[in-house]
């Protein structure tokens, strides 16, 4: 299936899974990047061909012009990009410039002969919608919707480009974000506390079968935003992290359908709570109906005795 897509992330992790699904529908991956480490990596990590801007203190989108300039000069069928809060703004921008349709947000990506089929949660996540968007289109992605390119031996070309930035925007202060919770992206094991937990000390049970079986914490929504118990970085579902682990174990999470848009693509989900109706228990692979006061302590028990 021949043909170019153009991938671009200010997220390096995000960009290079957008490499593998390039090569993995049969596309040339070409790789956009706005520092030179960035670039570097993209040319060992499958991409065909990597365009370098170097935008020093100016804002990636304020490139945007130049962006849409370099998929008509690359010939680009799609522009892919992962779905952070610069990636969007780039890919509306180009979007427009381009007059090129934009699916944003979506949760499955096929490439097929002229078009891509795209799934993203509507209503809430009560649904999913299917849509199929004639090619050339842009399209934006979340983190760990596809797996990282593998290293390739052979090194791609890096070319630098000159752009001329929108002078109408204007960086005037860069503060860093202090990051309280853990990355649950590239987690391989969360445990995940809900509000089945009485006191915010009793959550201590969650980060200690975490540390028996070497997960990360995460929690829902209410525990981080209604409880404050958590801090919001680290709580799943459609407005928070979408998360893809090996294991996902539930503690006394009730599984409301946002939650579980969140959590559905985790290789194993297992779930504790005490309502044997709990929505949960519908996306779980294993449950365990009880008191997580008594199966917690039960289960770390047994771990540490394996």
């Amino acid at each position: 299936m021949a043909g170019t897509f153009v991938v671009y992330s200010d997220k390096t992790a995000i960009a290079i899974e957008l490499i593998g699904f390039c090569r993995g529908s049969g596309k040339r991956a070409v790789a956009l990047a706005f520092d030179a480490a960035a670039a570097q990596e993209y040319a060992a990590r499958g991409a065909e061909r990597v365009l370098l801007i170097e935008c020093g203190q100016n804002l990636p989108e304020a490139y945007a012009k130049a962006v849409a300039g370099v998929l008509e000069r690359e010939g680009a069928e799609g522009f892919i990009v992962g779905s952070t809060v610069r990636g969007r703004e780039m890919a509306a921008r180009v979007a427009g410039y381009l007059k090129w349709p934009l699916v944003s947000d979506v949760s499955k990506l096929v490439c097929e002969e002229k078009e891509l089929v795209t799934e993203r949660p509507a209503y809430g996540g009560a649904v999913v919608q299917q849509e199929r968007v004639k090619l050339p289109a842009v399209v934006t992605v979340p983190a760990g919707k596809f797996e990282p390119a593998a290293t390739s031996g052979a090194g791609a070309e890096v070319v630098t480009l000159e752009a001329q930035p929108d002078e109408r925007t204007v960086l005037l202060e860069r503060a860093s974000v202090e990051k309280q919770g853990a990355d649950l992206g590239s987690a391989e094991k969360i445990v995940c506390a809900g509000m089945g937990f009485a006191k915010k000390e009793d959550l201590k049970l969650a980060f200690d079968l975490a540390a028996v079986i070497g997960a990360e914490v995460g929690c829902s929504r209410s525990v981080a935003e209604e409880r404050n118990w958590l801090p919001t970085d680290v709580y799943i579902g459609i407005s928070g992290a979408t998360v893809k682990p090996r294991l996902y174990l539930s503690i006394g999470v009730s599984g409301q359908v946002q939650h579980v848009v969140g959590i559905r693509d985790s290789r194993v989900i297992a779930a504790i709570d005490l309502n044997e109706n709990a929505p949960i228990f519908k996306a779980a692979d294993y449950g365990i109906v009880g008191d997580l006061y008594e199966v917690v302590p039960a289960l770390i028990e047994a771990l540490k005795n394996c």
